[in-house]
């Protein structure tokens, strides 16, 4: 896969292409990463990339020849990351993931100018109900999340247990030791027993999406051990109330 990434503030990606899981799948292969810095574009004396918004008002808007003229050398499905965009979700990571390419514009200062997304983006995509400085840390935010899903990246075993990947949010991890200052693992954990291993992470992960994010579970088709595990979650608050 080819990622494109249009943003004003290159540098800002230095340690994301160089550290972690993203260096190590750059550099086997499994993703490109194109950085493109939007000022590259720019023509005049002063590389100015944004200008004031017609019909006045605060703030700067981008200017659209620099993104047409980026744009035109790339293919593949264009995102730019918008606070108006639909929230991104796991679900919309696996369906780009399967892309052969994408460009993700990174938007600042007021916005870009309409033009271009009207005539070149896709989609337009928020990570939540908050505004950053910019969109380079969106743009991260949804590259990661689609590297990681890309083949041999990590184990695919490891990203389907992750919180959302299957609609639920995860179950609790422990690792050694076992005890530590008088706090012990479940010891269902160290059973060795691998079925009760996997009732116990199921039904720990239905209670944790049940307490925390009930919407996922109203919105879940539960199979007939979820419906089980989830009416004695229920019985167990219960109790617990009272």
């Amino acid at each position: 896969m080819k990622i494109n990434i249009l943003t004003l503030f290159p540098k800002m990606f230095e340690g994301f292409v160089s550290e972690s899981i993203i260096s190590r799948a750059i550099k086997f292969g499994a993703v490109e990463v194109n950085i493109i810095d939007i000022r590259d574009y720019c023509f005049d004396k002063h590389k100015q990339a944004d200008d004031m918004p017609f019909g006045g008002g605060n703030g700067m808007v981008m200017k659209p020849e620099p993104l047409f003229l980026a744009l035109e050398n790339l293919s593949g499905k264009v995102i730019y990351t918008s606070p108006q965009g639909k929230t991104f979700n796991q679900e919309i990571a696996k369906e780009l993931a399967k892309e052969e390419e994408l460009t993700i514009i990174a938007g600042h200062y007021e916005g870009i100018d309409e033009r271009v997304v009207e005539n070149k983006v896709d989609m337009e995509l928020s990570i939540g109900d908050f505004v950053l400085t910019g969109g380079e840390l969106p743009a991260m935010v949804i590259s990661d999340t689609i590297i990681r899903l890309l083949p041999d990246v990590i184990k695919k075993n490891s990203y389907e247990n992750d919180s959302f990947y299957n609609g639920l949010l995860d179950y609790p991890h422990y690792t050694r030791p076992a005890e530590y200052k008088g706090l012990r693992v479940p010891d269902v954990l160290i059973s060795g027993n691998h079925k009760k291993i996997d009732e116990w992470r199921l039904k720990e992960s239905l209670k944790r999406t049940y307490l925390r994010r009930r919407d996922l579970i109203e919105k879940r088709e539960l199979t007939k051990l979820e419906k089980k595990l989830l009416d004695e979650i229920k019985e167990e608050i219960k109790k617990e109330e009272v």
